[in-house]
């Protein structure tokens, strides 16, 4: 009875002291009969599998993860991407950390430049880091160019305490800022490939990346636009735009609908900061995979060549040419010798279809060319004026692609001593000065022989010419559709312009173009 009654009085002792507690924890008395557990409902199994479906990424993720990697490069500072002008930009910027390869981040000050050298004879060093995503079990790993641009060491980390491995870098294409790894694995996780065209504005995206080093993570947004293009950030431009948040660290990481199948390689963002800002840019997995493709193959991405310069249709072109919209490519020049040549296409035609595919302006052109194979026969179809020039119809022609020349540069020969040209000096449109053309003219501004026209020499800054275009350099091949063999007849031709707005079509750095020039009432 003493050892129960020790008990007796210990449980009081406890009841007294949790009654104290109780009120000085604000919480009320508490009685006796509420000392017992309390009975809560616990459900101890995962969400049902419908359940997830609708409400939860996990097993999309989980599905993805093993697939996307963290890629680092490591370079001599000499080599650095720093000294491209993209990287001080402060609208566009490629996003990867940066480090000197002894663990600094990327606020501390940058290596010195010009060759010099660390304590110690070693050359100063700059670590890019950046993703990757796996795509076959065998070791190919998609990324982005400027992510290994210029790496003397390249190394993937699979995560999960796996060791990290040296990558090989198969092959790179500037051009679409896409690259192709390997390394030697096997039996690792490739990520699904899907269609990108088939993605449409509204749709929901992951994107999967280690940014600024933290570790693997995932953000969520939808496709805030489809072929975006035109910034200027690489040459063929035909972006996936997401809100997804994307940051420095998911350069080449995995943009993934919610099946988890990839539909882009991430690549670029707009900031004024460095930071996500809900503008991120993919590239479309279906260019990427192109790319990837003839990497392997050829070692090499080996483009189509049509051979004419085209540029985008504005109003005011679309109103001089009579046209009944703005889509299709105008062609301003097309290439001696050129498959577009070869096929019948001439200057002022509009390239309305490619291959049996609508073309929606120039750039969709572009892409469309470069992304079919050399030899390939495709069918065009032309929106041309007819020789009474008070109609358009429908040209349909075949041309045979040529391959893209690796550099395609305008040659500029021409020799012999001849007089210094005798500018004409009379105004062929309000402002604009011109002369004929000779050798020396050719040699100074890099003409080929086979241009003829007259040379700008002379416009002013607030000109109507100015404005629209023109330049001193430029040649002027055609006013109003009439062609200008030199000075003469352009002032010749002005002097027959009656309703003041003039179209040109000039020749300028390689190419020609149409410009519209507005008469300064209409401005």
């Amino acid at each position: 009875m003493r050892k129960a009654g020790a008990i007796i009085g210990s449980v009081c002792t406890l009841t007294a002291f949790v009654l104290v507690m109780s009120e000085w924890l604000g919480t009320g008395p508490l009685h006796a009969g509420a000392a017992s557990q309390p009975q809560v409902k616990f459900e101890k199994s995962a969400l049902p599998k419908d359940v997830l479906a609708r409400t939860s990424f996990a097993p999309v993720v989980k599905k993805v993860a093993p697939s996307v990697v963290t890629v680092y490069s490591t370079k001599s500072a000499r080599e650095s991407i720093r000294s491209s002008p993209l990287f001080d930009d402060p609208f566009f910027r490629r996003f990867f950390g940066f480090g000197d390869g002894e663990g600094d981040d990327e606020d501390q000050p940058t290596p010195p430049r010009g060759g010099g050298r660390r304590r110690g004879g070693r050359m100063p060093q700059e670590q890019s880091l950046g993703s990757g995503v796996i795509v076959t079990s065998d070791g190919y790993i998609l990324s982005n160019n400027h992510v290994v641009e210029g790496a003397d060491v390249v190394k993937v980390s699979l995560g999960e305490g796996r060791p990290d491995l040296v990558a090989k870098v198969v092959g790179s294409d500037p051009p679409t800022d896409i690259s192709v790894l390997k390394v030697d694995a096997k039996d690792l996780t490739p990520v699904t490939i899907t269609d990108s065209g088939n993605l449409q504005v509204g749709d929901v995206v992951l994107a999967l990346g280690n940014p600024f080093g933290v570790g693997q993570t995932v953000t969520m947004g939808i496709v805030s636009a489809v072929g975006r293009g035109g910034f200027g950030i690489v040459d063929y431009e035909d972006f996936i735009q997401t809100d997804a948040s994307i940051n420095p660290g998911n350069s080449g990481g995995a943009l993934v609908d919610v099946e988890g199948r990839l539909v882009g390689v991430n690549t670029a963002i707009i900031s004024g900061t460095g930071g996500n800002m809900g503008i991120g840019f993919a590239v479309p997995i279906n260019m990427a995979r192109v790319v990837m493709d003839r990497i392997i193959k050829d070692g090499r991405v080996v483009r189509g060549y049509l051979g004419v310069m085209i540029q985008p249709i504005t109003p005011e072109l679309a109103e001089q040419f009579k046209l009944p919209n703005q889509s299709g490519a105008l062609v301003g020049n097309v290439e001696e010798k050129s498959p577009a040549a070869a096929a019948g296409v001439e200057n002022g035609d509009v390239i309305t279809e490619f291959d049996g595919q609508k073309v929606n302006d120039s750039r969709h052109l572009r892409l469309m060319v470069s992304q079919t194979p050399p030899k390939t026969k495709v069918k065009l179809k032309i929106l041309r004026q007819d020789p009474n020039k008070n109609r358009l119809v429908d040209v349909p022609l075949t041309a045979t692609l040529g391959e893209l020349p690796a550099e395609r540069l305008a040659s500029a020969r021409g020799g012999g001593r001849n007089r210094e040209p005798a500018p004409s000096r009379e105004e062929v449109l309000e402002g604009v000065a011109v002369t004929d053309l000779d050798n020396r003219a050719r040699r100074q501004f890099q003409i080929p022989d086979n241009i003829r026209g007259a040379l700008v020499m002379e416009v002013a800054p607030d000109s109507s010419a100015y404005e629209a275009g023109v330049r001193p350099g430029d040649v002027i091949l055609e006013l109003n559709r009439q062609k200008v063999r030199d000075a003469e007849s352009a002032v010749d031709l002005s002097k027959r312009i009656k309703n003041g707005r003039v179209l040109l079509r000039v020749w300028s750095k390689g190419g020609s173009h149409y410009l519209v020039v507005e008469p300064p009432e209409k401005k």
